[in-house]
């Protein structure tokens, strides 16, 4: 993986990360408001979701093998490390919609394409504290979490 797509890769990842102002999920929130409206929709999720499951398939075969799980397991540790202070309460329930247990539904062992943008919806359920249908930064900080 090039610099280049790692570092496009952390921005994808990085979910719970503070901006400058300390809101909590604001970063989220920039990388992954496509429309720059303040929320992300299921939409903007399962598009960026898609992004990121292409990142990963190295082979390019449509599914993410134990191999490049390793390496999707990494890149969100890494991510975690290095934005440490922007995690706090509610990381977990942002981190488990990327995670192997929660994405393989057939219980294979992989990934596949399908299985990653049909768990799109669950993901967005997850995080969604106010119910909304979206994420936004009501669904972040520490209340509820």
């Amino acid at each position: 993986m090039t610099k280049l797509t790692m570092l496009a890769t952390l921005a994808l990842l990085m979910p719970l990360a503070v901006s400058a102002q300390g809101t909590p999920g604001s970063h989220f929130i920039e990388n992954w408001d496509l429309d720059a409206n303040g929320s992300v929709s299921l939409e903007e999720i399962t598009e960026r979701r898609g992004d990121v499951f292409v990142m990963f398939d190295q082979d390019e075969n449509g599914r993410l093998d134990a191999a490049e799980y390793v390496l999707f397991n990494e890149t969100r540790a890494a991510d975690m490390e290095n934005n440490a202070g922007g995690h706090g309460a509610g990381g977990g329930r942002m981190q488990e919609g990327l995670t192997l247990a929660f994405n393989d539904t057939n219980a294979d062992g992989e990934v596949s394409q399908e299985e990653f943008i049909a768990n799109s919806a669950a993901w967005v359920a997850g995080v969604d504290r106010d119910g909304d249908g979206a994420i936004s930064a009501a669904d972040f900080g520490p209340q509820g979490n």
